[in-house]
């Protein structure tokens, strides 16, 4: 893609009124636009590192069996009132629409998806089935002053599995576990498996958490067993596995998974014939991860004082080509336009910074602060000493690289 015909651009100045890191760079970098607190516009650069999370997530729940789905946003009150949660969920969005009929927009899914499954499902032989979807969901936060890490509006992956008995449940859920940090490794990050309080979805969960001197979490960690816990079910000064020594972290929760139970199928009676042809409740688990909120989080993580460090995984373009002299240069122009579609050829995604009224320190600085992997300058000097220069973004080292195998190394 040619820079000159990206539809944002870098600011100069971090907004002023951002507190929260990820919120200042995302904007910066021209990734987001806030409408308001908590409500985001993913742009261009922005939307493709969403979709590239997106497809990851998408992968490890294909891969343990899940089939996907999209329920509608906007669901009825009486749905809500046979869980309770019309009244006892704070954050729910409310509103009445023709003939006085009263909705909520989705905070989350088990008011549509269990009676949906009741449909679908009556025999032993139906179980077990899991359901996901990647979804906005909507939450009145009174306080999303977190950028992505705390919205009113944000995309979420949630997946709601249906057993026929708690000891199915249980074996799925390790598979879960084991998906879920494939997902966030993928992703960059090193993710802890920490205990919960479950909120109003059950009495306890577990939350995965990056630990992140810029964490709005506090978890509770022993060195020896490996045991977390968030600070909502701490108690005591001493590991309750085996009394080692308890250290306290920062922490980003960016997924959690929960063991539901009977309690929504029992709402909506949703159960299943077994062998012997008795009723039975069925049991669910459900298993969510905010799909911005985890952009968000790797923002938090990987970032130095310059900009964005995207991960390979994620990153809109794997690659920013910066042409030095072009406008004067008919070879710097002729190599970088040469190189650009050998890339392109190669499906290696390129940011082409063509422009021609930018100075060569603030192409730089945007190419910092943009974040892609590789940066790639080609100017006379370059091409003086043989080819092309190469530099990570997480790195300080800068090599030249001849033409001929540069494509090859950026392929490995």
């Amino acid at each position: 893609m040619y820079q000159s015909t990206l539809f944002s651009k870098t600011k100069k100045e971090t907004p002023p009124d951002e507190v929260s890191l990820n919120a200042q760079l995302l904007l910066q970098a021209g990734y987001v636009d806030k409408l308001v607190a908590g409500v985001y516009s993913y742009l261009p650069l922005g939307l493709k590192v969403l979709n590239n999370i997106q497809e990851i997530v998408r992968a490890e729940m294909n891969k343990i069996g899940g089939q996907e789905i999209l329920m509608p946003a906007l669901s009825p009150k009486a749905n809500w009132q046979k869980t309770g949660r019309w009244e006892g969920f704070d954050v729910l969005f409310k509103l009445k629409g023709s003939g006085d009929k009263e909705y909520a927009l989705g905070a989350s899914h088990e008011e549509v998806v269990t009676p949906l499954v009741d449909k679908y499902v009556n025999s032993y032989r139906d179980l077990p089935v899991s359901l996901y979807q990647i979804q906005t969901k909507f939450r009145d936060e009174p306080r999303p002053k977190s950028g992505l890490l705390r919205g009113r509006e944000f995309s979420m992956k949630d997946l709601y599995s249906f057993h026929r008995d708690q000891a199915d449940l249980d074996k799925y859920y390790e598979k879960f576990i084991a998906a879920y940090k494939n997902i966030f490794s993928r992703c960059g990050l090193d993710a802890k498996l920490v205990k919960s309080g479950g909120g109003t979805f059950s009495k306890f969960s577990d939350e995965f958490q990056v630990f992140t001197p810029h964490g709005e979490d506090i978890v509770f960690s022993c060195s020896k067993c490996d045991l977390h816990q968030n600070k909502e079910i701490f108690a005591g000064d001493k590991c309750p596995n085996c009394q080692g020594k308890l250290e306290e972290n920062k922490a980003i929760e960016v997924g959690n998974i929960f063991k539901l139970g009977s309690k929504y199928a029992k709402d909506f009676g949703l159960t299943y014939t077994d062998e012997k042809g008795q009723e039975q409740d069925v049991v669910m688990g459900c298993y969510g991860i905010g799909i911005s909120r985890l952009m968000g989080a790797i923002v938090e993580v990987h970032h130095d004082e310059a900009g964005i460090i995207w991960p390979a995984s994620i990153t809109p373009f794997k690659v920013h080509l910066i042409p030095i002299g072009a406008d004067k240069n008919d070879e710097v122009k002729s190599e970088t336009d040469k190189l650009y579609k050998a890339l392109q050829a190669k499906n290696i995604g390129v940011l082409y910074d063509d422009r021609l009224d930018m100075g060569v320190g603030q192409k730089l600085a945007d190419a910092d602060l943009l974040g892609m992997p590789v940066r790639l300058i080609i100017s006379a000097k370059t091409l003086e000493n043989g080819g092309c220069e190469v530099k990570r973004r997480d790195s300080d080292k800068v090599e030249i690289m001849p033409f001929d195998k540069l494509v090859e190394h950026l392929e490995k």
